[in-house]
């Protein structure tokens, strides 16, 4: 026990927690170990004379502050359009302090509007936004950012079903087991009760299980759409691709009766805010909506009927058809209490696709049988030094091949993780450095956005400090021509949100944050303005909803990709 407990007092002092305090991104995690009361934590939990750092049985006692408390927690489950959010929300904003998290910056920025309106002065913090109020006792967070060492009078959890997504399932374990509060407002499908309650047992806490109904009936119907010529007004079209997407939306513009507003997952957060309020604004020429499954949560729509274009996905290895719990949730954002479409509708383009549509709804969603885990970089960092290597590849792998688990319990999958780090193994940093990149928000799948973070990560290994240019280095950016043209400038768009984020994390190495923010705007505004170019009337001529920005500067999309391989390094 002497030899394990000097080991682990010999990592930790060599930890900087001025870093921690920098790092919005479990940055509670990331020095929890430091004091007092949780190294007697460790010496008391691993009673069996020898420490064992894969050990991952009980996670709940990572969290001693949310231990000290016999929180009050109440689990608010129903269907989407049910008010069970709108419940806990009306709870945070009667409370002295209090947080809530969310799986989405949109939900995050749509709550934290709410609180301040309501006079409930509210911060907004985010992978990449920070907007603190002076004198607020309230945070609107992503899940991710959740802290779970300040205390809290109310906090809320929302989209709790996601504590079984195979990815991102671990921050809401963490947020479940970890906040520090009196009441825990926890909201999501009752197809997570089970693991909940299974997973709140060994803490002491105070369970209380409120179910609700839908508020507005959502009917699924008989026949399927038939012609394009049969959309109306509060229509919405889902598929599952960014081509299909843009081919539906020109079949249903083709017809001459409807002009569409689009929201898909690649599509910057601005844009897709946008468009969904100019779909919900009557006044709007954009009455139609053709979406992807990013329409399941994180905004508020005024839809009337769902039609599925297609039962089936990508989900990123195979095409599969979509689950039970998929299809409700994307079919229950039709009708919506108190809009002008109170009644829901739910059909399909193909008829042989409405069994399967008829079935998922009259099932309730498959039971969660076990909650996504994954270790704390203080775990890691001592089990690195207890194997001598500061590798992050190698040692992430041997962990999770060791880890020991509940049945409760499964390790998230960190394939995009283990790309990462294999990149930023090659590179002289540390492994607190090499942790928080293969964190970061990266899209391995994208060609421009993996670039950007090995030229980010490269320069900050070499430099210490990363520059933006002010300017593009060659031609101009434009509104994009074409489909390619408008995915690539979307790839830009993430390396920006990239920076931005590294920004919020190494504050002094990425000091052109806020330059970095600003194009990204000028980004979401192109693609903005690509989406009015790409209305049809019935001739097939095309129109403006309005006239074209002037922009200042104008930059060629086509020219970018080179761009993010002459970062500048130089300090100023």
């Amino acid at each position: 026990m002497a030899v394990a407990t000097l080991l682990l007092r010999r990592a930790l002092s060599s930890f900087h927690h001025d870093v921690y305090i920098r790092c919005l991104l479990s940055s509670s995690d990331l020095h929890s170990m430091v004091n007092s009361s949780n190294l007697r934590f460790w010496r008391g939990y691993h009673n069996s004379g020898k420490f064992d750092f894969t050990d991952m049985t009980d996670p709940h006692m990572w969290y001693p502050n949310a231990r000290e408390k016999k929180r009050k927690v109440f689990l608010h489950v129903g269907p989407t359009n049910s008010g069970k959010t709108h419940n806990a929300l009306k709870r945070l904003e009667a409370s002295s302090s209090g947080v809530y998290c969310g799986p989405l910056r949109l939900l995050a920025r749509e709550v934290a509007k709410r609180l301040n309106n309501a006079d409930v002065p509210c911060n907004l913090i985010t992978g990449q936004e920070r907007e603190e109020i002076e004198g607020a006792k309230h945070s609107s967070v992503t899940v991710e950012i959740a802290d779970v060492t300040t205390e809290y009078q109310c906090a809320v959890i929302d989209e709790i079903q996601m504590i079984g997504c195979k990815t991102r399932g671990f921050s809401f374990t963490r947020a479940l087991l970890g906040l520090c509060s009196d009441e825990l407002h926890v909201c999501g499908d009752p197809a997570a009760v089970p693991i909940i309650q299974r997973m709140l047992e060994p803490t002491g806490d105070v369970v209380t299980v409120q179910y609700y109904e839908r508020l507005s009936p959502l009917v699924p119907l008989k026949s399927t759409l038939g012609s394009f010529s049969n959309i109306k007004e509060g229509d919405c079209m889902v598929t599952f691709s960014r081509r299909e997407i843009y081919k539906l939306k020109k079949k249903i513009e083709m017809e001459g009766k409807h002009l569409c507003s689009v929201v898909y997952g690649s599509l910057p957060p601005e844009t897709r805010t946008k468009q969904a309020t100019m779909f919900n604004d009557e006044a709007s020429e954009l009455n139609v909506l053709v979406a992807s499954d990013a329409i399941g949560m994180g905004l508020n729509l005024n839809i009337s009927r769902i039609i599925f274009s297609t039962l089936e996905k990508f989900d990123g290895v195979r095409m599969r058809e979509l689950t039970v719990p998929e299809i409700k949730q994307i079919a229950g954002r039709a009708g919506r209490y108190g809009s002008k479409f109170p009644v829901g509708e739910v059909t399909c383009l193909h008829a042989e696709d409405l069994p399967l549509l008829h079935s998922s709804l009259k099932l309730p969603s498959p039971i969660i049988e076990r909650a996504g885990l994954f270790p704390t970089f203080d775990l890691l960092s001592v089990y690195s030094r207890l194997h001598g290597t500061d590798f992050f590849h190698p040692i992430l792998e041997r962990f999770l091949e060791k880890a020991k688990l509940s049945p409760d319990y499964f390790i998230a999958d960190c394939e995009d993780m283990l790309k990462v780090a294999a990149i930023v193994d090659e590179l002289p940093l540390g492994l607190y450095d090499k942790y928080i990149f293969c964190l970061s928000p990266v899209d391995v799948r994208d060609d421009i956005s993996t670039q950007g973070l090995i030229q980010f990560a490269g320069n900050y290994a070499k430099k210490g400090t990363v520059r933006l240019k002010e300017r593009f280095t060659s031609g101009t950016l434009r509104v994009p021509k074409t489909h390619n043209q408008l995915k690539e400038l979307e790839s830009v768009h993430k390396v920006l949100e990239l920076y931005v984020w590294l920004g919020y994390r190494f504050e002094d190495s990425f000091p052109d944050r806020e330059l970095a923010a600003s194009q990204k705007s000028i980004c979401s505004m192109l693609i903005e303005e690509y989406l009015e170019r790409s209305g049809w009337q019935q001739q097939g001529q095309k129109r403006f909803l309005h006239s074209p920005r002037k922009l200042r500067q104008e930059y060629d999309a086509s020219q970018l990709r080179g761009y993010f391989q002459e970062i500048d390094t130089r300090s100023k």
